[in-house]
């Protein structure tokens, strides 16, 4: 696997994205979903890759994240895992698969990691969540944490709304930050706060925080790789988004010239046929395999009487 642009060259691992912080090194993160995806994000060099639950908006047409089960994240991230050689890979936690207690969430995570490849796993949720954190990794599962705007939380919270807005609701993250890095979170997610709180929270903790809608003040930054690339479905692009690409726009003049082609007969040409070898044509034309008149005298008679 060849690699286009890289940071440094070495395997990301869980605890080289603690030493990333202490040197001050900005990491990159995007989502993947599918195996070409997958080995195109990682051979550009991305330091970390998540099979994230926001596969139910963008590729399974979902309406958010809450329908995604543990069979789709598992079979996703599978997909992932073959394609990538170098970055972290993580997978979230869908919906359901943690909110039920301790146990349950092990077999959920174990399943990931084993059936899935994954090398962590991604949950929500701050404070409240700690002990399921620390029972995870007490188990030999790393965790990133993810706390902010939280999509699985989208009918408690109203929306997809900014958070961290009052005094109360930046105490309660900074809370949440120390609780999950205390329960042995070894990275985090901050999504659409504040970037002056979100700075505040990266400074307040020793792991690194990642990023998403949440300023320049972090670790890290992801974006959903459909949104990068200009093709996603959404009504409203979010304030954070910056689109690199129209793929959309690019994949619809690519089909549309194909289907004219198609259409005008100018495809297949010649060049992109397979021809029949000629030895086989000409026991063709000797046997008159093709020639209907030939054929039917050669018929025998049917045999009524």
């Amino acid at each position: 696997m060849a690699y286009l642009k890289q940071q440094r060259p070495e395997k990301v691992t869980v605890p080289s994205l603690r030493e990333s912080k202490a040197r001050g090194e900005r990491l990159v993160c995007l989502t993947a979903y599918d195996y070409p995806t997958a080995r195109v994000v990682d051979e550009a060099g991305t330091d970390l890759i998540l099979v994230g639950d926001s596969l139910g908006n963008v590729v399974l047409g979902y309406d958010s994240t809450v329908p995604v089960t543990l069979d789709e994240m598992v079979m996703h991230t599978r997909a992932v895992r073959r394609g990538v050689e170098r970055a972290l890979l993580v997978a979230d936690m869908p919906y359901g698969s943690y909110h039920t207690g301790a146990d349950d969430a092990v077999r959920a995570a174990l399943r990931l990691i084993k059936e899935g490849g994954a090398e962590a796993v991604k949950l929500e949720g701050g404070k409240a969540r700690a002990p399921i954190v620390k029972r995870l990794v007490e188990e030999e599962i790393p965790v990133m944490g993810h706390i902010g705007l939280t999509p699985q939380s989208l009918h408690r919270l109203g929306g997809y709304r900014l958070q961290g807005k009052t005094v109360d609701a930046v105490r309660a993250l900074l809370n949440d930050a120390r609780a999950l890095e205390e329960a042995g979170a070894f990275a985090l997610v901050l999504e659409v706060v504040p970037r002056e709180i979100a700075k505040l929270v990266t400074e307040s903790v020793k792991i690194p925080t990642i990023g998403i809608g949440a300023g320049d003040g972090c670790d890290a930054q992801v974006l959903v790789i459909h949104d990068l690339l200009g093709l996603s479905f959404s009504r409203t692009r979010p304030r954070f988004v910056r689109q690199y690409m129209d793929l959309r726009e690019l994949m619809t003049d690519a089909i549309n010239r194909y289907a004219e082609d198609v259409r005008s007969g100018a495809y297949p040409t010649e060049a992109e046929s397979y021809p029949l070898p000629a030895e086989t044509a000409a026991e063709l034309e000797a046997a008159a395999i093709g020639d209907v008149d030939a054929a039917t005298e050669a018929e025998p008679e049917s045999g009524r009487t």
